[in-house]
């Protein structure tokens, strides 16, 4: 009799698992759901009854980022962007090789898995998962590596998306400067609009912007990685939807019946960032959870702190 009633039970869940979780994601387009709460929702969906629809879960997330992306573009004006990624170019600079560095330093002091450490300085000083995907086969990463980095961004992503936000509001950071900090210093590109969406309007815009650029810089690392790690496997993951995103730039700016939409356009990319933040927390598994060590942990934290602390003094001290 206790077989069949734990066995009813387990029934009973796999039954309830899609109700809830399409029900959630429903949620999640209406204006009472914020990216963080969506993120938080996908986590505990997550961990208690399990995604059921984990095998598809990172790629509709995936075309999902990278259309609302797109969408985000419309939002810009061609002039204000150029102005913005002038403006942001040393500072990404600085940022990325600065990260990768001291990541790199930190690793071999905490005598981590080289290519752990060589995935979890390049996921936080580019683009998080992305980055980590793109990087891992060219290395030639084995699965127990890859899941280990990922979860370490992932964690450390989430906190970041939450945290932000209080921190700039305590700080009264300006539109500006938050946009300019969230897209230097948060990983992945969901959490930087999901934070920056969640300040303000201008945050976003100025995000968006920083964080593409930020977010080029995988050309060159999986070149330098294929030297470094010796590997003959170059294939570069090119992040196409960046052109894309600059031509809706283009369209918004320079033919008025499709400015005349572009607020529509950048209201609906804002609910799909939601609802990607969402299935990003969905694809977080226990399994991953204990896939990632103390050591990696320490210096995905320590790697993060400091390029949080140092881009923000640095965009305080210079971005009004």
């Amino acid at each position: 009799m206790q077989y069949f009633c734990v066995d009813f039970r387990i029934m009973n869940l796999e039954k309830l698992q899609k109700p809830i979780f399409f029900t959630i994601l429903l949620l999640t387009l209406t204006p009472w759901i914020s990216p963080p709460i969506a993120l938080i929702l996908g986590i505990v969906l997550a961990l208690t009854i399990q995604n059921p629809i984990k095998d598809i879960n990172h790629r509709l997330l995936t075309v999902l980022l990278k259309v609302s992306i797109v969408g985000i573009g419309f939002g810009l004006n061609v002039n204000n962007a150029l102005e913005i990624g002038k403006n942001g170019l040393l500072f990404t600079v600085f940022s990325v090789l600065g990260t990768v560095l001291f990541g790199l330093l930190l690793g071999k002091l905490l005598l981590n898995d080289i290519k752990i450490s060589h995935l979890i300085s390049s996921g936080t000083a580019i683009c998080g998962g992305t980055a980590v995907a793109a990087i891992s086969p060219v290395i030639k990463a084995n699965e127990k590596q890859i899941s280990v980095a990922l979860g370490t961004v992932f964690i450390l992503n989430a906190v970041g998306l939450l945290l932000f936000p209080i921190i700039g509001e305590a700080l009264t950071l300006s539109q500006t400067q938050f946009g300019f900090w969230s897209a230097l210093a948060i990983h992945d590109t969901s959490s930087v609009v999901g934070a920056a969406s969640k300040f303000g309007e201008e945050a976003l815009l100025t995000a968006a912007t920083v964080k593409l650029g930020r977010t080029l810089w995988i050309i060159p690392f999986v070149l330098v990685s294929s030297l470094i790690f010796k590997s003959g496997k170059t294939k570069i993951q090119i992040p196409y939807f960046i052109l894309l995103f600059i031509i809706a730039m283009i369209l918004s700016t320079y033919i008025p019946a499709i400015n005349s939409y572009s607020s529509t356009i950048v209201m609906l990319a804002k609910k799909g960032f939601t609802v990607t933040l969402f299935l990003v927390g969905a694809g977080l598994s226990k399994e991953i959870l204990k896939e990632v060590g103390v050591k990696p942990l320490l210096q995905g934290v320590l790697l993060w702190v400091a390029i949080s602390v140092v881009s923000l003094l640095a965009v305080m001290n210079f971005i009004s």
